[in-house]
């Protein structure tokens, strides 16, 4: 089995079931698959291996937490007693959740239930088809050739005067495999070292972070804030409605606002003195880096804020080279903090599969986000898109 532990996820995904708990109990969703690089030279399609995923979402649903693992969550200081209760009753069901091959050799991967018991699905369903995926087409990975790439990076972070860059792990999701994942972690806590004086800050994924004594890193997804389209007051108001029920949750915890689901500049409307006090700072995740990094600052300065008491956390397709240049670029300006994924777990010389699962629904009505980078847009419902435009003033 690919996924033996329910904690084999990113952090986010539990703090944001545990404010699906406690504020939206009720709420109803759905989820899409997607490849983005379908159809490319090169890649093969999914549609042969969907009878492999089935097989191993089954094994999945088998899994409950264990009693160590409920220990070790509810030893996180905003992880509450009750939710820890919740998760010890708590099973992933298989009927929510769809996986056909299509005619067009392509996956389809449909997600729908209630959100409380669908959240936890999207993470380990990803790696799942990847590491199909991975099995499949590289029954003889080299794996000599991932560790040169490694080792390159790990001599690129230790370069003269990056001493204070530090790096954390994002790349659950696309990782070419569960024992590779786990290879390149050990690799980097060995030679970057962690703590005050190390340059490993920690890992999204929960079960290495307890495993290998690492610090746990994630606040909130594009899921959070698009679902409220649906659950908030009016439209216009869904983003500030999700900063403050995140607020209402946490109480100043976890305080990295996602600056993306309806552009920059709609965010940018909308986190106000208010926020940019609250909040401890943003993740950027699409668009221009250079650009939203320097944009943040200017907005953190209008609002009378000193940058250097925030933290700007870049996490968009990163690579070593471009987390050097970002660090250059801000260091000494604000707190920084940088999340690669697919480049560190999934680097062996393979093309990686761009898989997403997105929320597309909840309680029956369309939600999406407006990237700045229009390729990671989804959304089934045109009009629907053009009318967040709209409401949010971003250009088509």
């Amino acid at each position: 089995m690919i996924i033996t532990s329910l904690l084999d996820t990113d952090q986010y995904k539990f703090t944001m079931m545990q404010v699906v708990l406690h504020q939206f109990p009720g709420a109803e969703v759905e989820y899409q698959f997607k490849c983005r690089n379908a159809g490319a030279p090169g890649m093969n399609d999914l549609a042969p291996y969907v009878n492999e995923i089935r097989e191993e979402i089954r094994g999945l649903c088998k899994l409950h937490f264990q009693d160590a693992e409920l220990r070790y969550l509810k030893s996180m200081r905003f992880i509450k007693s009750d939710f820890v209760d919740f998760l010890g009753l708590f099973k992933l069901n298989e009927k929510y959740v769809h996986v056909a091959a299509l005619p067009s050799g392509e996956l389809e991967v449909s997600i729908k239930g209630p959100w409380l018991h669908t959240i936890l699905f999207e993470i380990p369903v990803l790696a799942i088809i990847n590491e199909v995926y991975f099995r499949n087409t590289q029954k003889q990975p080299d794996l000599g050739e991932g560790r040169r790439r490694l080792d390159t990076k790990i001599l690129q972070l230790q370069t003269e005067g990056l001493g204070e860059l530090k790096i954390a792990d994002y790349g659950t999701r696309r990782r070419f495999g569960k024992l590779w994942h786990e290879e390149v972690l050990r690799g980097l806590v060995t030679r970057l070292g962690t703590g005050a004086a190390g340059q490993l800050a920690g890992t999204s994924n929960v079960l290495f972070a307890m495993k290998l004594g690492l610090i746990p890193l994630g606040t909130m997804a594009h899921e959070y804030l698009q679902a409220c389209q649906a659950l908030g007051p009016r439209l216009r108001d869904s983003q500030v409605f999700g900063f403050e029920m995140w607020a209402k949750e946490y109480r100043g915890d976890l305080g990295i606002a996602l600056s993306d689901v309806y552009g920059m500049s709609a965010f940018l409307r909308d986190f106000d003195l208010y926020f940019c006090k609250l909040f401890d700072g943003a993740r950027h995740d699409s668009g221009d880096p250079f650009q939203w990094g320097e944009r943040m600052l200017t907005h953190y300065a209008h609002n009378r804020v000193d940058p250097k008491t925030k933290t700007l956390i870049f996490s968009d397709g990163l690579t070593v080279p471009r987390t050097i240049e970002l660090y250059r670029r801000f260091r000494g300006r604000c707190q920084l903090a940088f999340g690669i994924g697919t480049n560190l777990t999934n680097d062996l010389g393979y093309e990686p599969l761009q898989i997403v699962i997105k929320m597309v629904r909840c309680n029956g009505q369309p939600v999406a986000k407006l990237s700045d980078t229009p390729s990671k847009n989804m959304c089934h419902d045109e009009k629907y898109l053009a009318y967040l435009r709209q409401v949010f003033e971003v250009a088509a």
